[in-house]
């Protein structure tokens, strides 16, 4: 199937190819797909309200990267800042301001002044929240009174400085604390980790710094899965397990693409896919350069090893960083601080109220 979404006349289309199958996932689990690009600006919504119709939503964003969901929360680390959003049901209820039948609504509630941390990886702990501060080389909350909160480092960093070392990037949550890091190296100087991108990727325990794996290709998105760590090594385009006792790896599969976004649901795993661009000196020499030609989302099914479902971009979206799943709701609306109607909108217990927007 092929979809055209023009979300704003002046710039081209989101046109996507996909599966039918693809569409009728989402909509037997009821959840929404939601993933950020950071090379595009937006964060995109994914949905169905049927078996066969895939609607898109963009939502325009300072580079955003890491997407955390947690029950009826979302956030989602941008350029200089963290916003936070909560859902409410019974904005969708209200007709008059719903004419595109949206099933809950999440809007802006809270926004961290962050600066520039080049945050990739986001998460919910107890009552805070998580991120890979990529610049500084470690792990950080936030609060109201600092840009972040310094938590912890890899042992192999001397100081927290904004130099981006090791290129720290994804996180793997268990009991609301951090458990496993991915980096691209263990290099202690400024942007070291590009001396060798190919093969010096590490999977860190938290808070020990134990070397579970080395020697990777630029892993990213570490998650657990019934209570198994699974990682993407991006430059070869691999899914694996990880044994974290025996510090040992399992191909899951090879999916020969750039990969980079992975949630799982049921027995599903949702994976991003990027477009390796050309001018790219950072990507050029990667395995799976070839066949990066496109970004999208891959559906594939745990339990028979193999590709069930695929969407991919032809145009407008090249580079995927996060992919997380928004469950019991199959169109959901996100009102960022950027839509006038997040100011407008005053909500409490079931209630809704609307002020009206001043006249010029």
């Amino acid at each position: 199937m092929r979809l055209f979404f023009i979300f704003n006349m002046e710039i081209e289309p989101y046109q996507i190819d996909f599966d039918s199958k693809f569409a009728s996932v989402l909509f037997e689990l009821e959840i929404s797909v939601v993933f950020s690009t950071y090379q595009a600006g937006k964060l995109m919504v994914l949905g169905t309200l049927d078996g066969g119709n895939l609607h898109q939503i963009p939502i325009s964003f300072k580079k955003p990267m890491g997407i955390a969901v947690k029950d009826d929360s979302i956030a989602l680390a941008c350029l200089d800042e963290i916003e936070v959003f909560g859902r409410n049901n019974y904005i969708a209820e209200q007709k008059s301001v719903n004419n595109k039948n949206f099933d809950t609504f999440f809007v802006s509630r809270i926004v961290y002044n962050t600066s520039s941390l080049d945050i990739h990886d986001l998460d919910f702990g107890q009552n805070k929240i998580w991120g890979v501060n990529t610049m500084f080389s470690c792990l950080s909350t936030f609060d109201m009174s600092n840009n972040f909160v310094f938590k912890w480092k890899p042992n192999f960093i001397d100081e927290i400085v904004p130099e981006d070392r090791c290129h720290l990037n994804g996180m793997a949550m268990r009991d609301d604390l951090p458990r496993y890091v991915t980096a691209l190296s263990k290099t202690n100087h400024k942007e070291g980790w590009r001396d060798n991108i190919m093969n010096s990727g590490v999977i860190l325990e938290v808070p020990s710094s134990e070397v579970i794996l080395e020697g990777l290709s630029m892993p990213h998105s570490p998650r657990f899965y019934n209570n198994d760590l699974y990682v993407l090594t991006s430059g070869n385009g691999n899914l694996i397990k990880v044994d974290v006792e025996n510090k040992s790896k399992e191909l899951v599969y090879d999916f020969g693409k750039f990969v980079r976004g992975l949630c799982f649901i049921e027995h599903y795993a949702f994976v991003g896919t990027s477009k390796i661009r050309e001018s790219s000196k950072t990507f050029n020499g990667l395995d799976v350069k070839e066949n990066s030609k496109n970004a999208g989302i891959i559906i594939f099914d745990m339990k028979l090893k193999k590709v069930i479902a695929q969407l991919k971009y032809n145009n407008t979206i090249d580079e995927i960083f996060d992919v997380q799943i928004i469950k019991n709701s199959m169109k959901p609306a996100i009102i960022s601080k950027q839509d006038e109607r997040s100011k407008q909108v005053i909500t409490f217990a079931n209630q809704v109220f609307w002020r009206k927007p001043k006249e010029d």
